[in-house]
């Protein structure tokens, strides 16, 4: 029903893989073996459905479109695709990880007038500005309130949609404080599981401010993939920047460490 209302990435198929590994793509000495979401992507060699493969230009680096497959797409997407921001409007991105910078870069994209980027780490903000960010508000301290922050850029209006990119529900609740009016806060971070979000919700009828999620930037793999790329080709779309280092496949998991501690937009693995 999902793919024939063009929802791809809500897919029943989809979802049962990559919320449970059940796709099973191997078997070693009578075990099954797993795909994480039906890929395996740290392995040296795979093996995947026709439908999961897109074509793509000889000409693009794989270690740039290697990108696309998830941190772009998912943050690029969010603010076209699911919020579908106008040219003109007003954005805030809590978080400016690799997720973060993309809704930034999506947003600029997309044509918005005011950009804010939230974080606590100096080094994001520094990265949001050059994906996009008009203005940014360092959240290092417990004695700043990023959604008045937020309103008092915007003339204490708040702003037309605000996105959390970092999977705190705090932050989800931030996020929808600093929205206006009619305004959307878009959940692209995923919280853990059990963890609930509070929010006033006599705001949602009295202001009609909405709270959204966004899964895979809602997507259509086939269609947006290679919009991305040509966008990428053309000079639009930042991808070299988003790589902060290149590691060899032994030093993954000081890569994992490296992107935990916010030292990195990317780390992109480079196999034997």
């Amino acid at each position: 029903a999902y793919c024939r209302a063009g929802q791809t990435h809500l897919c029943d198929t989809g979802i049962k893989v990559a919320m449970e590994g059940a796709d099973i793509g191997f078997r070693k000495d009578g075990t099954d073996i797993a795909r994480f979401c039906g890929l395996g992507g740290f392995a040296e060699h795979t093996v995947i459905q026709a439908g999961a493969a897109i074509p793509i230009s000889k000409d693009i680096p794989l270690d740039r479109a290697c990108l696309v497959g998830c941190a772009v797409v998912t943050g690029v997407g969010a603010a076209i695709n699911t919020a579908r921001i106008q040219p003109g409007q007003t954005v805030a991105v809590f978080g400016s990880g690799g997720i973060g910078l993309n809704v930034i870069q999506g947003a600029a994209l997309a044509g918005a007038a005011r950009i804010i980027a939230v974080d606590r780490l100096p080094k994001k903000l520094e990265w949001a500005t050059k994906f996009g960010a008009t203005d940014i508000i360092d959240a290092s301290s417990k004695d700043v309130d990023a959604a008045e922050e937020i309103k008092a850029l915007t003339g204490g209006l708040g702003v037309d949609v605000a996105f959390e990119a970092i999977g705190v529900p705090e932050v989800m609740l931030q996020a929808f404080l600093s929205i206006k009016r009619g305004g959307r806060a878009v959940v692209v971070g995923v919280a853990g599981f059990g963890m609930d979000v509070n929010i006033p919700a006599c705001l949602l009828a009295l202001e009609e401010r909405s709270l959204v999620g966004s899964l895979y930037g809602g997507s259509e793999m086939s269609r947006d993939v290679p919009r991305l790329l040509e966008l990428y080709q053309r000079g639009k779309l930042k991808l070299d920047e988003l790589v902060s280092r290149r590691v060899p496949f032994d030093e993954i998991n000081s890569a994992f460490q490296s992107m935990e501690r916010g030292e990195v937009a990317r780390s992109v693995v480079i196999f034997p």
